[in-house]
C-alpha cells in the first residue's frame, strides 16, 4: 500500500478499504459472480462513502494505467449499487462542481437527441448539427484535466490523472472518429460509433457524479474552489451560463488573467533571487541583454506569436505564456504541478524520456508536429541549461503554423492586415463606405458572416469577453462554421441582448 497523503484518507478504515479491493479483484478475475461479489460487499464492507471508494482506488499499487478504460464502469457501478449512497449537495450557482454537473445535464440531453435520431432515417444535416455541439464537450475534459485533477493531486488523490484521464481521452478519440466518419458519409459505421460513444459518456458521467465530484467536495476547500474559478473561465464551459466573476473593467468587460499572470511571474522571479523587486511591476530588472520592468516582461510574453511553457529541474510546471492565441488550454492550476500529470497517461513515457535525456545531456532538442486538414501545429522541446551546462529545466514552444505553411512568393512591401482584406470585400452592401445600411444582428446571426464583413471584429471581440480569445486558436475551425450569436452567448455567459449591443457598438466604429 502507498502512503496516504490526505487527512481525510488517513482517517478512513484501512482494513475496510482493503476488503473492498480484495472482493473487487476477485470479481474482476472472474473468481466471483457479480451476485456473489455484491453479497460479500454488503456483508463484509457495508455502506461505502464516495471518499472511501476513491481512497480504495488510491491504495492500489502498481496498477494498470489503462485500468479505467478496461474496467467495465457500468458493471462496477452495478457491483457497488446501493452501497454508495447518492450524494446530493446544495451548490451555489457558478461553483466549479455545479458547472460540471450542469454540463453533464446538457450532454445527457444531446445524447437523448442522438438516440432519437438513431431511430429515424439517417439525415446527415441533423447529425452534423448535433455532433458539432457534442464535440465542444472537450472543454469539460480540459477543465477536469487542468483544474480539478490538479487540485486533487495536491490533496494526495492522483488516481484521476492515471486512470480516469485514460477514459476521458478514449471518449475524446471516439468523438473525433465519429466526426471523421460523418464527414466521410460512412453512415453505418458512424451510427455504430455514436452508439458506443453514448454508452461510454453515460458511464463516465455516472462515475464522475457518484465518485469524482463528491470526493472533490470532500477534499477541496471552498477557498480553493474559489481560486479555481478564474482558471475555469480561461478554459471555458460547455453550453452553460456562468455568473460574472472578478472585477469588471470599464464598460462591463471582465478583467483578463493578466493580474494572475503577473503574480505567477513575480513568484517565479522571487524564487530566483529578485524578491526585492518582484512585487513591483515598475522596478527595473537586469535581464540578459538589457533592462526591463516586470510589466514589460509580462507584456512581451503575452504578445509572443508562440506559446511557451517552462518546466523546472524538479519537473514541476513553473510558467506558461497566457497568449490570446493559445493552441491548447492552460490554466493557473498547472503551476507547481508535476509535468507527468499534465499529460495523458499514453504519452507520459515520452515526457519522461525527453526529460531524462535532457537531464543527462544525451539530447537537447525534440520536435513534434500535428498535421491535420487545415491545421498544422509545430511543437519543440528545448533543454534549458545554465552557463555551467547544468540542467535547469525544459522549455516547450508551440505554434500554429497553418498560415505560415501556406505562404507563397515574397512580400517585401509593407501591407497591413486590414488592407489585405479590406479591398477585396465589395460583394456585401455592408462593406460599401457609401452605404449607410447596417447588418441587423439577431441571436441566429452567424459569426462567420460577421467576420467576413468585419474582419477587425476578430481582434476586438475579446473586449467583450476574454472567452472569445479562443477564436484565435486552431480549435476555432471547429466552431466558426456553425457558431451563432446565441451559441456565443451561451459559451461566454454574456447575455444575448448585451452581446448584440456590444458587437453593434464595435461595428459602429468600423
Amino acid at each position: 500500500m502507498i502512503e496516504m497523503k490526505n487527512h481525510t484518507f488517513e482517517s478512513l478504515d484501512k482494513n475496510k478499504l482493503q476488503r473492498m479491493l480484495e472482493i473487487k479483484q476477485l470479481y474482476t478475475d472472474g473468481s466471483l459472480t457479480q451476485h456473489e461479489a455484491k453479497k460479500r460487499m454488503q456483508n463484509e464492507v457495508g455502506s461505502i462513502s464516495p471518499e472511501e471508494f476513491a481512497a480504495a482506488e488510491q491504495l492500489l499499487k502498481d496498477e494498470d494505467p489503462d485500468e479505467c478504460r478496461k474496467e467495465d464502469v457500468r458493471s462496477m457501478l452495478d457491483l457497488f449499487d446501493g452501497l454508495i449512497p447518492a450524494t446530493e449537495v446544495e451548490l451555489p450557482y457558478g461553483h466549479p462542481i455545479d458547472a460540471y454537473l450542469r454540463e453533464n445535464i446538457k450532454m445527457k440531453e444531446l445524447l437523448h437527441q442522438g438516440g432519437e435520431l438513431l431511430q429515424k432515417p439517417f439525415i446527415i444535416n441533423a447529425w452534423s448539427e448535433l455532433m458539432e455541439i457534442i464535440v465542444q464537450y472537450k472543454r469539460h475534459f480540459s477543465r477536469k484535466q487542468n483544474q480539478l485533477y490538479s487540485a486533487l493531486e495536491r490533496k494526495g488523490f492522483d488516481r484521476p490523472s492515471t486512470t480516469m484521464w485514460v477514459y476521458d481521452d478514449h471518449i475524446r478519440d471516439e468523438m473525433n472518429e465519429a466526426m471523421e466518419l460523418l464527414n466521410e458519409k460512412r453512415t453505418e459505421r458512424f451510427t455504430e460509433t455514436f452508439a458506443a460513444l453514448s454508452v461510454d459518456l453515460h458511464d463516465l458521467m455516472s462515475k464522475e457524479e457518484l465518485i469524482l465530484y463528491p470526493t472533490a467536495l470532500k477534499l477541496i476547500s471552498s477557498e480553493e474552489f474559489e481560486e479555481m474559478k478564474s482558471g475555469d473561465r480561461e478554459i471555458g464551459f460547455f453550453l452553460i451560463d456562468m455568473p460574472e466573476y472578478g472585477k469588471a473593467k470599464e464598460g462591463g468587460v471582465q478583467s483578463s488573467s493578466t493580474g494572475n499572470f503577473m503574480e505567477d511571474l513575480a513568484t517565479l522571479l522571487a524564487k530566483h533571487g529578485v524578491n526585492q523587486t518582484a512585487n513591483d511591476p515598475n522596478a527595473i530588472l537586469d535581464v540578459a541583454e538589457g533592462k526591463l520592468t516586470l510589466e514589460q516582461i509580462n507584456l512581451l510574453f503575452r504578445h509572443m506569436p508562440v506559446d511557451i511553457s517552462f518546466v523546472d529541474e524538479n519537473e514541476l510546471v513553473a510558467f506558461y505564456t497566457d497568449t490570446p492565441h493559445r493552441v491548447f488550454p492552460r490554466s493557473k492550476g498547472v503551476i507547481g504541478r508535476e509535468v507527468r500529470n499534465c499529460h495523458p497517461p499514453k504519452s507520459v513515457h515520452l515526457v519522461e524520456e525527453i526529460i531524462e535525456k535532457f537531464r543527462t545531456g544525451e539530447q537537447s532538442r525534440a520536435e513534434f508536429w500535428i498535421n491535420k486538414p487545415d491545421v498544422f501545429i509545430y511543437i519543440v522541446y528545448v533543454a534549458v541549461r545554465d552557463e555551467n551546462g547544468k540542467f535547469r529545466g525544459v522549455m516547450e514552444m508551440m505554434q500554429d503554423c497553418t498560415r505560415i505553411r501556406n505562404l507563397e512568393g515574397s512580400r517585401t512591401l509593407l501591407t497591413w492586415e486590414n488592407e489585405e482584406h479590406g479591398t477585396e470585400r465589395n460583394d456585401s452592401p455592408t462593406n460599401d463606405p457609401d452605404d449607410n445600411s447596417k447588418t441587423e444582428l439577431t441571436p441566429g446571426t452567424r459569426l462567420k458572416d460577421l467576420l467576413k464583413s468585419y474582419p477587425k471584429l476578430m481582434d476586438d471581440i475579446t473586449q467583450i469577453s476574454p472567452r472569445f480569445k479562443m477564436l484565435r486558436s486552431p480549435m476555432a475551425k471547429v466552431v466558426l462554421p456553425v457558431a451563432t450569436l446565441k451559441m456565443m452567448s451561451e459559451q461566454s455567459g454574456v447575455p444575448i441582448d448585451m452581446l448584440i449591443e456590444k458587437i453593434s457598438k464595435l461595428i459602429d466604429t468600423y
